[in-house]
């Protein structure tokens, strides 16, 4: 490749001029351990000529199936340098879903840990495209499964290589993200490296990310929420902290006051948690500068508990999708004014809401989101028909926008409403309800932590709303109370007519709560 066409940045050029710029300074810091912009560019240019040694080519596709760490990391941008294509899967997957990515991707190798691997030899044994297995961790025997090389010996040939030659340019994919699969099989989300960097240049602009940022990350590498905070940090030569899951928010807590953390990226469940935390003024979280919270607006108990842990940071709701990573932010300073907005387009991007004709509808009309702009995904990955109804012509001759699949509305001012997903809407007496207004209106009684609320099958009213609802701790509150509370709250159509106190409701790793299963 020319020097020319090198000049072209890749994704994977974020870690290497990051590590140009300040070989020493510390990237990452997770399981007590720090390491260098220099180590991790070392670690992933070995582990890149390894799998290029082992048959990896141009295109192929490598699945990493570790937890959050230091092996996650390098195994990303690794995959990136052998001019391949990454698809980072929790490790929590279980073996039949796992069966299925391997067939549907059709890797060349895949990146797994030891404890992982007894679970899902049977698995791996079973695909017929896998020509090498990086095993990490404490590893024993490897006979279990063939073509496995362990990751201390994948690194150890020559850790002072440079980075493979790129083959790659810029329009190639560089990741497949799957979404959860909530109603049905999992989708491969296709990135290029455009799409990705055109994402993290956006999104780090409008946080306002600087070099001297240090970020938590708390959810998976393999969610694209937890994924783009350390693209983020490497783009800037910022500094990411990684836990492995927020499920004890005192130790989040604890590190952030530790590493003097900046950037303080959460999901709803998280926030929930911490509302409820004692004891949270013996902690010195005045390092925090901004907050940031994806999928929906947040609630306003939630922006309560934000404002209390962190009074002098800057926070970011903010509403996205995999299938174009950001849509909208709403700006810190309208968060007041218009709390229940997920805000404006993000940089570079344009939207624009339609009705079931596909015409532009006016302020205030719920329709269907578009949008338009280089984050846009490829499609999805072997699913032409499902690519068909998700990327439609657009404005300019030959180019494809996204039809989001979600209801929402625009304001006379252009800020962002998220009504709900079309999937999910209840129709019920005639009337269309989205779940997520009820969700709402049940999140603001006194007393409710968190709720999910779905349609179930009426013969009178052919869908009647129920509503499952997780106490804070403490709260006593009966179903009957909860249906007084929607009434004073919702339209009577929207009222739940089945109202279930759970003790907690199910969720993904990433802290989405899944309703599959819920009746």
């Amino acid at each position: 490749m020319t020097e020319l066409q090198s000049a072209v940045p890749l994704l994977h050029d974020y870690l290497r001029s990051s590590a140009r710029r300040a070989p020493d300074k510390i990237a990452l810091i997770c399981d007590r351990q720090r390491y260098s912009y220099d180590a991790l560019e070392r670690a992933s240019n070995a582990l890149a000529h390894a799998l290029l040694r082992r048959g990896v080519v141009r295109g192929d596709r490598v699945i990493v199936n570790v937890d959050n760490g230091a092996e996650a990391a390098i195994a990303f941008w690794a995959v990136l340098k052998a001019n391949a294509v990454v698809s980072i899967v929790g490790t929590q997957t279980k073996p039949d879903k796992l069966a299925y990515l391997l067939s549907d991707c059709r890797p060349s190798a895949l990146i797994v840990d030891q404890r992982s691997l007894g679970s899902i030899a049977d698995v791996v044994r079973a695909c017929p495209y896998l020509r090498t297995v990086v095993v990490s961790g404490r590893v024993g025997s490897l006979d279990a499964v063939p073509n496995a090389v362990a990751w201390a010996d994948a690194l150890r040939p020559e850790p002072e290589q440079e980075p493979p030659l790129r083959s790659a340019i810029d329009v190639d994919l560089a990741a497949i993200i799957y979404t959860s699969g909530s109603t049905g099989d999992p989708k491969g989300v296709m990135l290029t490296h455009r799409n990705m960097l055109t994402a993290a240049t956006s999104i780090s602009t409008y946080l306002g990310m600087r070099e001297d940022d240090v970020v938590l990350g708390v959810l998976p590498l393999s969610f694209d929420y937890g994924l783009y905070q350390m693209i983020m940090c490497f783009r800037l030569g910022a500094r990411l902290v990684l836990l492995r899951s927020f499920a004890y928010p005192a130790e989040v807590l604890k590190t952030v006051g530790a590493e003097c953390v900046t950037g303080f990226p959460g999901v709803p469940t998280l926030y929930a948690m911490l509302a409820e935390l004692k004891g949270t003024e013996d902690f010195d979280l005045r390092s925090v500068r901004f907050v940031t919270n994806t999928a929906a607006a947040l609630e306003a108990k939630h922006i309560a508990a934000i404002r209390r842990l962190f009074p002098g940071a800057r926070i970011f709701s903010m509403y996205g999708l995999t299938e174009c990573k950001r849509v909208s932010y709403l700006p810190p300073e309208m968060l007041d004014e218009k709390p229940d907005s997920v805000g404006i387009a993000i940089p570079n991007t344009e939207l624009w809401i339609v009705d079931e004709n596909d015409r532009r509808v006016g302020p205030g009309v719920v329709g269907q989101l578009v949008v338009r702009g280089a984050t846009v995904m490829r499609g999805y990955w072997d699913k032409p028909v499902e690519t068909a109804k998700k990327l439609r012509p657009g404005p300019l001759p030959g180019e494809l926008v996204l039809y989001t699949g979600d209801y929402a509305k625009l304001d006379a001012e252009g800020f962002l409403y998220f009504v709900g997903r079309m999937d999910d809407i209840i129709k019920t007496r005639g009337e269309k309800v989205a779940p997520r207004e009820v969700e709402r209106a049940l999140s603001a009684i006194p007393g409710v932590k968190e709720a999910a609320v779905i349609g179930v099958p009426d013969e009178i009213l052919g869908q009647a709303v129920k509503a499952f609802v997780a106490l804070e701790r403490g709260a006593e509150l009966r179903p009957a109370d909860v249906t007084r509370e929607c009434q004073k709250r919702l339209e009577g159509f929207m009222v739940p007519k089945y109202v279930q106190i759970v003790d907690s409701l199910p969720k993904s790793s990433n802290g989405k709560i899944i309703k599959v299963g819920l009746q």
